[in-house]
């Protein structure tokens, strides 16, 4: 692939833009020599504006989103894409969030470029384990338990029961989720059917991926082991 294709596949602006970036000289090696349109280099050789070119398509990245940013790129509010640099928004193919979080949910949200590993990740075939800690308006009742981890709770307006769920009590009114299957506001809406309303909520791991390292409003890319540990 073309250079001038290549950075314009990572957003760093069009065709005609990143064109006028190698007429400037912005492009380079790692060892400072002027790039070329037509040049073929190695990806990791590259910089622009002396800095490391951004992952090539494939990428997973892990970010740790706050409350009160929405998984989406047309809500009028805050969005994740604006924890992100503003180019990756602009990326070929595009970047999407892996399944959601609401906008008063924190935790870890998985981004990624390739579909079909967001597929593979949010089919319910995976049976990826996501883990979630509650904060709730009242105690539990003590019964939580065993109502999620029957397999029989069936949610309103749905006609299928929810698979077994992991419950563990952390505090009278604190308790960590383990799900296998993703369905729309699923947590709340499993705490509601028992009477509870959730006041808060954060999603610490999706399979072996967890937040360490990422305070809120952080994101790194997923290594090799990365993705070797989410299958783990």
């Amino acid at each position: 692939m073309k250079l001038v294709k290549l950075l314009a596949n990572l957003g760093y602006g069009s065709r005609k833009q990143v064109a006028l970036m190698f007429r400037e000289g912005r492009v380079t090696d790692a060892a400072g020599e002027v790039l070329y349109a037509d040049d073929v280099v190695a990806h990791e050789t590259i910089r622009v504006d002396d800095e490391p070119l951004d992952p090539a398509p494939g990428l997973l990245l892990l970010l740790h989103k706050p409350v009160g940013y929405t998984c989406s790129t047309k809500d009028p509010g805050r969005v994740v894409y604006d924890l992100l640099p503003p180019r990756f928004r602009l990326r070929n193919p595009v970047l999407s969030t892996v399944g959601r979080l609401d906008r008063d949910t924190s935790g870890l949200l998985l981004m990624t470029d390739d579909g079909a590993l967001l597929h593979r990740i949010i089919s319910p075939r995976s049976k990826l384990p996501k883990v979630y800690e509650a904060t709730l308006a009242q105690d539990l009742r003590g019964d939580e338990g065993a109502v999620f981890g029957a397999g029989t709770l069936m949610l309103e307006s749905e006609t299928t029961p929810l698979a077994p769920a992991g419950f563990d009590a952390l505090g009278p009114r604190h308790a960590r989720l383990v799900l296998h299957e993703g369905r729309y506001h699923q947590v709340r809406r499993m705490f509601a059917a028992v009477g509870n309303h959730v006041e808060a909520l954060h999603r610490t791991h999706i399979g072996g991926l967890g937040l360490e390292g990422l305070a809120p409003g952080q994101w790194r890319i997923a290594t090799d082991q990365d993705m070797a540990t989410l299958w783990a």
